[in-house]
């Protein structure tokens, strides 16, 4: 009897949540947090060992084919699509059941989940797919060569499945709750301003006028070039280009010679933007269109 209680415990503590690592948290100010998750599990593991019923542990399970997101539990997204952009960015798309929507609201953030020798680790990802798109989700990634993350997104091949939950994110975008809209982004820092952007311009309603700040090392390496010439096209959207390793503009195809500076943003050129910008070649709105017409 004694050897059973023995071997019933070891087996209780075998089933204990692993409490995380500082460093599995993606510091995103999650609600709830991977920390959050561990005490319920915590709290869920207590309540079934106190009961001798493992049964009450079921609620930790991975849920696959979701109808629905969930902050709190991890759900599986095959992915469908997988291109490499650059030696170290990826756009990956995945599927949806059916033609269901991911039903995030511009500005909010998935969580990605991830095992590298047996570590579990956690990062956030904003979507870059229009909010209305229906079937599938795509993201934006880029890959560090000492990032823990990064080496099980070069190991993704289409076909394999990611484990995601959401959504996080407490900034919600209104149609005209402001006038104008500075974004400043760098690299993939873009992703966030993507579905912001692409909300305003697919409302005729929204009459907020964008200005946004792209800030790459060269040419070669700024992310959706044609999605962000479409969306300069509309009246009310405005890009810049700032490249940090370019110097000459005749290396540049035309479009984007007036609307480019090279070095880096710091304070003083933020105060220079107004310039700068003024500077670019006049519009002229087509309201009707939703374009502009030079």
């Amino acid at each position: 009897m004694g050897e059973k209680e023995e071997d019933t415990e070891e087996a209780w503590l075998q089933l204990r949540p692993v409490e995380p690592l500082p460093s599995q948290c993606c510091g995103s100010g999650c609600s709830p947090c991977v920390f959050d998750l561990y005490h319920q599990d915590l709290a869920r593991w207590e309540a079934a060992r106190a009961s001798n019923d493992r049964s009450l542990l079921s609620g930790k399970q991975l849920q696959s084919c979701p109808s629905k997101l969930s902050p709190e539990t991890f759900l599986a997204f095959r992915i469908s699509a997988l291109d490499k952009l650059t030696k170290d960015t990826y756009h990956v798309r995945f599927a949806l059941p059916g033609n269901s929507q991911l039903s995030l609201h511009p500005g909010q953030h998935l969580i990605l989940r991830g095992i590298v020798d047996d570590l579990e680790i956690q990062r956030a990802y904003t979507p870059i797919s229009p909010a209305n798109a229906k079937g599938y989700f795509e993201v934006l990634i880029k890959c560090y060569q000492t990032g823990l993350m990064s080496r099980c997104i070069k190991s993704w091949r289409v076909g394999d499945t990611a484990f995601w939950r959401g959504p996080f994110g407490n900034f919600f975008y209104k149609p005209n709750q402001y006038g104008e809209l500075l974004m400043l982004a760098a690299g993939t820092g873009l992703a966030p301003m993507v579905p912001i952007l692409q909300s305003i311009t697919d409302n005729a309603d929204d009459e907020t006028f964008v200005t946004l700040v792209c800030c790459f090392k060269t040419f070669e390496s700024i992310y959706l070039k044609t999605f962000l010439q479409e969306q300069a096209h509309f009246w009310n959207v405005r890009t810049f280009f700032i490249l940090s390793q370019e110097k000459s503009p005749e290396q540049l195809p035309w479009s984007y010679r007036e609307k480019t500076h090279f070095g880096h943003l710091d304070q003083d050129l933020i105060e220079e933007l107004p310039d700068l910008l003024s500077k670019a070649r006049p519009r002229t709105c087509c309201r009707d269109m939703g374009r502009i017409s030079d």
